[in-house]
């Protein structure tokens, strides 16, 4: 079977049962001008993701292999964000690329570089983690997926959420160095250490280079 050179050690996996798994790669983060840079963010830092993220998409859909998106928002009329949760941000005022992280809108959607393709999945989720309130588990146990190759932002929020509820449920999680991103470099050297941190506490990690050299075999 595949196996990357990762740390804290070797990751294999098996193709069969592997999905890669795109975390919140949307405008409402990413995009100059957009909710994330109001808040004072650097998305520069987020945007070197695109680059490796777009040429690891190519090898995997050309290889067949299951892609799944995900996007962090809420229902229109804003039943399903927690109170604290709305009380402390701009959810659901009218930002640059229309409300603030709201379904439907212009910003809420992926980037046009990453645009799902084809039939691959679009998990909508409400909160930090791909797994609350979602439908993940239900699709992944349905495709018999066991492993998880883990992309997206922000390192240290919705990608660290996700690999740690993928950990207790018993998934094995690689995430890509190159193809995760913070806003706040230190958050992404530490929350990186983290993951891999005791003999792969949560997981692995990689750079998509030596991911995609197993892929092309």
């Amino acid at each position: 079977m595949p196996t990357v050179d990762a740390k804290p050690g070797p990751f294999t996996f098996d193709p069969a049962t592997t999905a890669l798994l795109v975390i919140d790669m949307q405008r409402d983060f990413l995009l100059p001008g957009g909710f994330g840079e109001s808040l004072g963010n650097d998305v520069h830092q987020l945007r070197r993701t695109i680059e490796p993220l777009a040429a690891l998409l190519a090898a995997w859909r050309a290889a067949g292999l299951p892609v799944i998106h995900t996007r962090e928002g809420h229902l229109p009329d804003l039943s399903d964000c927690p109170p604290a949760k709305l009380a402390r941000g701009a959810i659901g005022q009218q930002g640059a690329f229309g409300r603030i992280l709201v379904r439907g809108e212009y910003g809420h959607d992926i980037i046009d570089e990453l645009q799902p393709a084809g039939d691959e999945v679009v998990v909508d989720k409400p909160g930090k983690g791909a797994f609350y309130a979602t439908e993940l588990a239900e699709i992944l146990g349905k495709a018999d997926i066991r492993s998880l190759v883990v992309t997206g932002v922000t390192t240290e929020v919705c990608v660290h959420t996700t690999v740690r509820e993928a950990n207790d449920r018993g998934y094995e999680c690689l995430v890509l160095a190159d193809c995760v991103g913070s806003y706040f470099p230190e958050f992404q050297r530490v929350g990186l250490q983290m993951i891999a941190a005791q003999g792969g506490i949560f997981g692995w990690v990689a750079d998509s280079p030596t991911l995609l050299e197993e892929i092309a075999r």
